[in-house]
């Protein structure tokens, strides 16, 4: 894993963007020199189109979800999401060669040579989504410890990282319980010895108890000596999960570790964001809203829009408007109560526009008027919030920063309905909070294209 604007981002997901940019421009390049054109015009002419061409078929791959985690992913569904990036990706190639003037002699050859390109980095895609990982490619991993919490990083890696190999569980000094299978327990040597003959790239320290020399720090230092990684459990969920495993996150590690860059410039630059990116999607997305106000007024009685008071940054209610998914007697009793799948109170135009998630296009004059972002920790009513402050540790964290129109928790989660989904999705806020950044805000955003599209933990 890459650390990148304080995101981790595996190696082969870098590789695999590098290679889509170099056969687009290598491409383009080839065209040019095989028309025998001056060295001046082709280093142009790569700068402007093949770049134009490869940028924007790298945006599109990310609002197709193509850079994201495949391993589970059926292939239907790949060729399906390939299908819905080349509506896009192979017209918008062929434009760009087509309206942006060049000096080539067969005006068709260069257009045909991009969307070409464009097609085989899509099948390159879909390949790579379903290839197995090269043994050589993977990273050997040794994990520290025999225990349920080593168990636990063990089925985690086999999960979620397929190019993650765990070569076996070093037993730490004092350790009462083992919970992995013993085939895979390894003793004899020292842990440096046994990493140094594995060829292990990283260590990941899965002990819970550090006290009575149950930590051989000696070992572990050696280890690092010798150019090995090592990663404290906490670190290892962060960086292979993307969020915070509450029930191996302290206080300590929170506090000195890295992260929770809340600075001035980072909020200027955040602010700055919200109101050119709010601005420019309440003029693209306007038409799309007066449709929904109209077949909203037309379905059933009541206002358009919807109020609520959510809890909003440092623990101050703001209300939040809505365009109305339910009917307006949805909470007449006056319990507050979440959203359930097969919910009897929203409406039909409601069930379609939350689906779409264009309910929440209102929110983006919270945005304008400094209420909200529009990327953070999804504001909660305050019934809620008293009740999960008392239940889950840390949760009042997530107010240390703006509540967003959309967040990592909702790309990375379906929709939370209870105490249990809460704490998951808190996770997910938690990493957000502590590494936000303006690299990690567009990628949420190009995710959040692909979570409308296909309509992922629309309730």
């Amino acid at each position: 894993m890459v650390r990148l604007f304080n995101h981790y981002i595996h190696r082969r997901l870098i590789l695999q963007v590098l290679f889509d940019y170099g056969l687009i421009v290598s491409a383009v390049m080839a065209v040019v020199a095989l028309g025998r054109q001056h060295s001046d015009f082709l280093l142009s002419m790569t700068a402007t189109h093949g770049f134009s061409v490869a940028t924007c078929t790298f945006v599109i791959n990310i609002a197709s979800g193509f850079y994201q985690q495949s391993h589970n992913r059926s292939f239907t569904e790949t060729l399906a999401r390939a299908g819905l990036a080349a509506l896009f990706a192979l017209p918008l190639a062929y434009a760009i060669f087509s309206v942006l003037p060049h000096d080539m002699g067969d005006s068709r050859l260069l257009p045909t040579a991009a969307v070409a390109a464009v097609a085989a980095v899509l099948i390159h895609r879909v390949y790579a989504a379903h290839a197995s990982v090269n043994v050589r490619a993977r990273s050997r991993i040794l994990v520290l410890g025999s225990g349920p919490a080593a168990k636990l990083v063990g089925e985690t890696l086999k999960a979620s990282d397929p190019s993650a190999e765990v070569v076996g569980y070093f037993p730490a000094p004092h350790e009462q319980q083992v919970a992995v299978p013993a085939s895979h327990i390894l003793t004899g040597q020292s842990l440096a010895t046994t990493a140094l003959n594995a060829g292990v790239s990283e260590i990941v320290v899965a002990v819970t108890e550090r006290r009575g020399g149950n930590m051989p720090l000696r070992d572990l230092l050696d280890c690092k000596i010798q150019g090995i990684r090592v990663s404290d459990i906490s670190t290892h969920f962060e960086k292979t999960l993307g969020k915070l495993r509450l029930d191996y996150v302290n206080a300590g590690w929170l506090i000195f570790g890295d992260g929770f860059d809340q600075g001035f410039f980072r909020t200027a630059v955040k602010r700055l964001f919200d109101i050119v990116s709010a601005a420019v999607l309440v003029v693209v997305s306007a038409p799309v809203m007066l449709v929904t106000m109209l077949l909203i007024k037309i379905e059933s009685p009541g206002p358009v829009f919807y109020r609520q008071q959510r809890v909003g940054l440092n623990g101050q209610n703001f209300d939040v408007v809505k365009f109305r998914s339910m009917r307006n007697d949805a909470e007449k009793d006056g319990k507050p109560r979440w959203a359930t799948a097969a919910d009897d109170r929203i409406t039909a135009v409601g069930r379609v526009i939350r689906k779409l998630r264009i309910d929440e296009l209102p929110q983006l004059f919270n945005v304008l008027k400094g209420e909200m972002s529009i990327v953070g920790p999804r504001p909660e009513r305050p019934f809620f919030v008293e009740r999960l402050t008392q239940e889950i540790p840390y949760y009042a964290v997530r107010h240390s920063i703006k509540p967003g129109v959309t967040g990592w928790a909702q790309v990375r989660y379906h929709y939370g309905a209870t105490v249990e989904d809460s704490q998951e999705k808190l996770q997910y806020d938690l990493y957000y909070v502590k590494n936000h950044t303006l690299f990690l805000d567009l990628l949420i955003l190009f995710e959040t294209v692909a979570v409308v599209l296909t309509g992922k933990g629309a309730r």
